[in-house]
């Protein structure tokens, strides 16, 4: 039988329907992989290997993944009982259990999963290369020099080495996109509220985050979003309803759409590689091939100077405010040696800013939103009609570990902002989008080609998603790793 570990999640839980795997040979299996390839990467932090041992052996819920083995970031999705440390000493060395399982916790649980441990990220989730203080950076599995993205880096890394299939990822400025880009997967950011935060987050960063997954292939991130993209009594915002299941939407036709295509951004600010063109460019070919229309364009309001100005203020308030609860639950405050110098300044703007300054902010980037729309939106409705986006998903291939932070902490994050033209403007007005695989440099680097489509459209990102999986097949492209 081939080697679980090299099938996607949707071929391992047939395995199990068809009685030729046991959940418990999955996880010995992922368990084996974990611990064969971790050392070398770093991507997952803690383990819950005996726990999931026991699930594996015992009366495991009969969704549509029975026992695939899963891993989850290291934010958020909190199980009952055991840690999630946000990539913060502070938290980690605490030892903090959480009270209550997260709603997104209980349908990876109800859908089947596994779950296998935790993976690395960034202090907060606030940059986009996953190098903690707080721990080991992780090591891309294409060149373990060089970085996996962030915040979801761990995740991706876990998932592009053949650890588990499918690992939890979340996203607010591009955090499982980014990760999906550098380490050669699909990661697609749901619209707004598909996903609930709940019960413990109504919102963060000003209604910019929300979780998903990483996986192989667009059939498994299909799949897997129909399961956790179910609301919760009291979610603060509601996500247009989709029209059929995602994966009826696979090998659908995609003839008559209109993607515009932006290769590079407007000046110098941002990285413009010319490999990450040439995936765009490449990307096109194949769109036209397969029927669609497609043109030069882009939303103005994309690059408008203001737009990382404000955003970055809402990130600032949450941060301070985040770090509040987490005093709280630590019960002590968290000093600033405790912290990165960028969440020290994350922290001390956040706190220095007014409710009126706080409130203005989101204001702009309301009405922001409102003009990135246009580009969507129907020519009767004064829009430009455009179905879909096709933009690099960030602006060079994998840097090197340290480069974000060598310079400083200026310099970090001028360079951070350098590094993602494209991500972060889908966060804040709620749009679906979805990093691909389609392009590899010279030197076997990944690089992703991002598609962002209209809210509540995740039906138009995988079909088309789906249709240059078909066109251009990454499955057989794996990393060197010790076998």
């Amino acid at each position: 039988m081939t080697q679980t570990t090299e099938l996607d999640a949707t071929a391992q839980a047939d395995l199990v329907r068809r009685g030729e795997a046991t959940p418990v040979e999955l996880v010995d299996a992922a368990i084996a992989r974990i611990e064969q390839t971790n050392p070398h990467l770093d991507a997952v932090l803690r383990d819950r290997f005996d726990a999931a041992r026991a699930e594996a052996a015992g009366t495991l819920p009969d969704g549509p993944f029975r026992g695939v083995p899963l891993l989850l970031k290291d934010m958020g999705c909190h199980i009952a009982g055991e840690e999630t440390a946000y990539g913060l000493a502070a938290l980690r060395d605490a030892d903090i259990r959480w009270r209550r399982d997260s709603h997104l916790a209980q349908l990876f649980r109800a859908a089947g999963f596994v779950v296998l441990g935790r993976t690395n990220v960034p202090e907060l989730g606030t940059t986009v290369t996953t190098e903690p203080a707080a721990n080991a950076p992780a090591r891309n599995p294409w060149d373990p020099a060089r970085s996996t993205g962030g915040s979801s880096g761990g995740s991706a890394a876990a998932v592009a080495a053949g650890m588990v299939p499918v690992a939890h990822a979340s996203d607010g400025g591009g955090s499982i996109r980014v990760p999906a880009s550098e380490c050669g997967l699909v990661g697609l950011k749901p619209t707004r509220a598909r996903v609930s935060q709940g019960p413990d987050v109504g919102e963060g960063w000003a209604g910019a985050t929300i979780d998903g997954v990483v996986t192989r292939t667009v059939r498994d991130t299909a799949a897997v979003l129909d399961l956790v993209g179910r609301p919760m009594p009291g979610d603060p915002y509601a996500a247009p309803a989709l029209p059929r299941p995602l994966v009826q939407e696979l090998g659908a036709p995609v003839t008559g759409l209109r993607a515009g295509l932006c290769a590079s951004p407007p000046d110098e600010r941002w990285l413009d590689d010319p490999e990450c063109r040439a995936a765009v460019q490449q990307t096109g070919r194949l769109l036209e091939e397969l029927g669609l229309a497609v043109e030069e364009a882009h939303p103005a309001a994309f690059f408008d100077d203001s737009f990382s100005r404000h955003f970055n203020a809402t990130i600032a308030a949450d941060t301070a405010r985040m770090l509040g609860d987490l005093e709280r639950v630590l019960g002590r405050p968290i000093t600033d040696d405790e912290l990165e110098p960028r969440n020290v300044y994350y922290r001390s703007a956040g706190g220095r800013m007014t409710a009126p300054e706080y409130l203005g902010a989101r204001a702009w980037l309301g009405s922001w939103s409102r003009r990135a729309a246009t580009f969507w939106a129907p020519a009767d409705a004064g829009g430009q009609g455009f179905d879909l986006l096709v933009t690099p998903t960030v602006g060079a291939p994998p840097p090197e570990l340290g480069w974000f932070t060598a310079g400083g902490p200026r310099e970090e994050g001028r360079r951070i902002g350098s590094f993602i033209p494209w991500t972060a403007q889908a966060n804040v007005t709620g749009q679906p989008a979805i990093s691909l695989p389609l392009h590899t440099t010279g030197d076997g680097l990944p690089v992703g080609v991002q598609l962002v489509a209209p809210v509540g459209r995740e039906d138009l990102l995988v079909r088309v998603a789906a249709a240059l999986e078909e066109a251009a097949p990454w499955a057989g492209r794996r990393p060197a790793l010790p076998a």
